[in-house]
C-alpha cells in the first residue's frame, strides 16, 4: 500500500470534504423534528404493547394463583 506523505493528504482531505454537499438549516430542521415525532410515535406504541402484554400476563398468571 503506497504511503502519501502529510501535505498530499492534507491536500486530498481538502479536496474530499469541498465535495461534500452540507444540508440546509431547514432540512436540519425537518429531519429533527421527524426523528422527535417518530421516538414519540414508538415510544407511545411501545408503551401500549407493554400495557396489553401486562394486563394478559396478570390476568393469566392471577387465574392461576386462585
Amino acid at each position: 500500500m503506497a504511503r502519501t506523505n502529510p501535505v498530499q493528504f492534507i491536500q486530498q482531505t481538502r479536496a474530499e470534504i469541498a465535495k461534500v454537499v452540507w444540508p440546509s438549516r431547514r432540512e436540519v430542521l425537518l429531519t429533527t423534528a421527524m426523528v422527535f415525532f417518530m421516538a414519540t410515535l414508538i415510544s407511545i406504541f411501545f408503551s401500549l404493547v407493554d400495557l396489553v402484554i401486562r394486563s394478559g400476563l396478570t390476568g393469566v398468571l392471577g387465574a392461576f394463583g386462585n
